[in-house]
C-alpha cells in the first residue's frame, strides 16, 4: 500500500509559500498517494493548471467550502468543496502532514 502525505495551503496564490506547497504535493505524488486541502486566501489559486495536472496524476484535491464561499468564489472543477471534517481527516490518517502558511 502507498505511503499516504497529507498537504494544507493556507497561504495566498501569489506567495512563495503557495508554489513551495504545490512543489510538495507534485513531488510527493511520485511515491505517495497526496491529499491536498486548500484553505484560506489559497483557494484563490484554484484556476492554476497544476492543480488539473495534479489531479489527472491521481492526487486528491480539496478546497474549504467556508473560503470559497467567503470569497464569493465557485470551485474549479478539479476540486472537491469540504470541511474541516476532511481536513481533519487528512490530518489523522496520513503518515506525512506537511502545511504552507
Amino acid at each position: 500500500m502507498a505511503r499516504k502525505v497529507g498537504i494544507m495551503i493556507s497561504a495566498s496564490k501569489d506567495s512563495k509559500m503557495f508554489e513551495d506547497g504545490i512543489t510538495a504535493a507534485e513531488n510527493s505524488l511520485k511515491e505517495a498517494q497526496v491529499y491536498l486541502y486548500l484553505i484560506d486566501g489559497a483557494v484563490e489559486g484554484l484556476s492554476d493548471v497544476r492543480f488539473e495536472k495534479f489531479k489527472a496524476a491521481g492526487g486528491h484535491l480539496f478546497a474549504c467550502a467556508y473560503s470559497l464561499q467567503k470569497r464569493g468564489l465557485n470551485p474549479a472543477g478539479a476540486a472537491t468543496q469540504s470541511g474541516l471534517t476532511v481536513l481533519s481527516d487528512i490530518m489523522s490518517s496520513t503518515e506525512e502532514f506537511q502545511s504552507f502558511n
